[in-house]
């Protein structure tokens, strides 16, 4: 079986190292898009989806740290180094401070490039496993993601609000216990009070409603004490 590639965009200005590193990266097994300015890069990043972006800063027209903060805000899921021969102090601390997943120093040698890229690579993808694993959830036929608010059948999506959300997200993470009405309130609303209660009951109507298409699941309601979220 082929290892899959992981997608790498770079902008280096300079065409003869930036010719050297494509083809290095590419040689193990990397797939390897070049481009020699920022404005060019954000382009191709409207219409392509990477794993990482390696930017240098010395650039005419934008340089890489005006480049990252654009990244940033239209891309913020793409985790971005800096490869530059810029290593003042102040440069590196800026370059953390917008974000930055590391800093290298130019010159470096292309094998330590690949180490450090794939150290990176390794380590973002376990964290993202591990974001996985906190807010996103198996419920019988049903996925919730906690962190997009989104409980999905099939192919139905439900769009749950804020306060949908974070209930369920209680109610999934002690499911098959009960959960007290005092608890609840006391995390989600910040207060155990009679009218607090009274919005309570009505999420949790909603929250039966979304699920109702499980027969294997429900929320019990424990008089005057709580609710359990059953899965069977």
């Amino acid at each position: 079986m082929n290892k899959k590639k992981h997608r790498i965009i770079l902008v280096e200005d300079s065409a003869d190292l930036g010719y050297l590193l494509s083809e290095y990266l590419s040689m193990k097994n990397f797939e390897i898009s070049w481009f020699v300015n920022g404005i060019s890069a954000l382009k191709n990043l409207e219409v392509n989806k990477y794993d990482l972006a390696i930017l240098d800063i010395t650039m005419p027209d934008m340089d890489g740290f005006s480049l990252a903060e654009q990244m940033k805000d239209r891309f913020p899921d793409l985790p971005f180094l800096f490869l530059s021969a810029r290593s003042l102090k102040v440069d590196v601390l800026k370059g953390f401070y917008l974000g930055a997943v590391d800093y290298l120093k130019k010159p470096i040698d292309e094998e330590e490039l690949v180490i450090r890229i794939e150290n990176l690579l390794n380590r973002l993808n376990s964290e993202k496993r591990v974001e996985e694993d906190i807010f996103h959830f198996k419920l019988g036929q049903y996925t919730f993601n906690s962190l997009n608010q989104e409980l999905v059948f099939n192919d139905e999506i439900f769009h749950l609000t804020t306060k949908e959300s974070e209930l369920l997200h209680y109610l999934v993470l002690r499911q098959n216990v009960l959960c007290s009405h005092k608890d609840i309130l006391i995390k989600l609303w910040g207060n155990n009070d009679y009218f607090n209660k009274k919005s309570l009951n009505v999420f949790i109507t909603r929250l039966r409603k979304y699920l109702e298409k499980d027969v294997n699941i429900s929320i019990d309601n424990v008089h005057s004490q709580g609710f359990i979220l059953h899965l069977e």
